[in-house]
């Protein structure tokens, strides 16, 4: 699997014109991407700078297929105290394959190693089997819940320079 920053002029296309996000991606798009719940993250990512296109919206594409199977990414850059939160989705048919765990524990390296960030956290219902083994093969530790969600940390492991 690949893993990539959706770029801004591929979000603005979304979800009208597929054919031109397609070419953008370099991937192909299928029926069921995106899910509903990043439908209204994408114009927050059609605005993004190139610089912060990364604490955005990521594509997982498939390599064998060149198809996106689904999507994660941060709500945003680090706050004040080096948190950022990260969620995913991955398309119905592609589920139980290990794209989201791939890609969580990928994008979750990629942060902790990015001046600021000092942890990630996540969240997920409580009933969310898959979400949960997805967070504890990620290495996350629950923290606790909060509005009916479970909630998740990884933090840095080694010291680094801010």
């Amino acid at each position: 699997m690949e893993l990539r920053p959706l770029p801004a002029p591929a979000a603005a296309a979304l979800p009208e014109d597929r054919e031109r996000a397609s070419r953008i991606l370099g991937a192909l798009l299928p029926s069921e991407w995106p899910q509903p719940d990043l439908l209204d993250v994408l114009p927050l990512q059609a605005a993004a700078s190139p610089s912060d296109e990364c604490f955005g919206v990521w594509v997982m594409i498939e390599r064998r297929s060149s198809s996106v199977v689904g999507d994660i990414g941060f709500i945003g850059p680090p706050d004040e105290d080096g948190s950022v939160e990260v969620g995913y989705s991955v398309v119905p048919d592609r589920r139980r394959r290990g794209y989201a765990t791939e890609a969580a524990r990928a994008i979750v390296a990629w942060a902790l190693d990015q001046p600021g960030v000092k942890v990630v956290v996540a969240g997920c219902d409580s009933d969310n089997a898959p979400s949960i083994r997805t967070l504890e093969r990620a290495r996350f530790q629950r923290t606790g819940e909060a509005d009916g969600q479970i909630r998740w940390a990884l933090r840095r492991r080694r010291p680094q320079a801010d």
